[in-house]
């Protein structure tokens, strides 16, 4: 998995593409298990190939991990919310800009109505603070200067400097959650997608009546997403 990875990030520094030589050397491998995995990379949609150079593919930019096994993205979303019993939501980070690609309604109950911009709203929702804690410091204060924290409700933190405490204390690859800071009704739970050089995040949402079982889902959540990249692994060292 980890060989997978590294040669991923490394497509990902260029994005007009770059050969398998160029590939190696920066992931530190040998050029013949390169190969081997630029291969399956490509068949799996993660990087693509043309005229002998590989870039990323749609599935590093804008699918979850489990596309490989699943036929896109909205039914593997859609199977998730179902599991879960919860409204689940996949989100990106692209060119300083927070991006809701995917939302689909629990079996339950419906998700959140966007009625404020989430782009401009990161601070107070759990995908947005998941995606904000996996930028450096420098890209935190600048989302926050181009997008200053406004009142939504009352549990909203506004003063930049909390918000930026708060992303330093998020621990890398755990559960961010957050008790109706941008729906009163609402409290939800997110979890980083480690694949690619994309900062991206699934979450979840559920209304406050049952927010007893935000933490054990928010836990459930994440194991899913750590058996999808265990899959994954297996996929691309067979």
């Amino acid at each position: 998995m980890q060989r997978a990875l590294r040669l991923m990030e490394a497509a990902a520094e260029h994005p007009h593409g770059t050969t398998a030589k160029q590939l190696a050397r920066r992931a530190e491998l040998p050029l013949s298990t390169t190969y081997h995995l630029l291969r399956t990379l490509v068949h799996e949609g993660y990087l693509q190939r043309d005229r002998g150079r590989y870039s990323p593919g749609e599935a590093t930019l804008g699918l979850t991990p489990a596309a490989p096994r699943h036929a896109n993205t909205a039914g593997w979303l859609t199977t998730l919310s179902r599991d879960l019993d919860a409204a689940v939501y996949y989100a990106l980070y692209v060119d300083g800009e927070v991006r809701l690609t995917h939302a689909v309604d629990g079996p339950s109950h419906a998700g959140i109505q966007e009625w404020a911009p989430f782009s401009e709203s990161a601070h107070s929702h759990a995908v947005g603070l998941c995606l904000l804690a996996q930028l450096d410091e420098a890209s935190r204060r600048d989302h926050l200067d181009r997008y200053p924290p406004v009142p939504l409700t009352r549990n909203t933190l506004t003063e930049p400097e909390t918000v930026l405490s708060r992303l330093a204390r998020i621990r890398r690859g755990e559960p961010v959650l957050e008790n109706g800071e941008y729906e009163r009704d609402t409290v939800c739970a997110a979890v980083p997608v480690t694949i690619g050089a994309v900062p991206s995040a699934i979450a979840i949402s559920l209304p406050r009546s049952e927010s007893h079982r935000l933490h054990s889902t928010a836990q459930e959540l994440k194991a899913r997403m750590e058996r999808t990249l265990t899959s994954f692994a297996f996929t691309v060292t067979e």
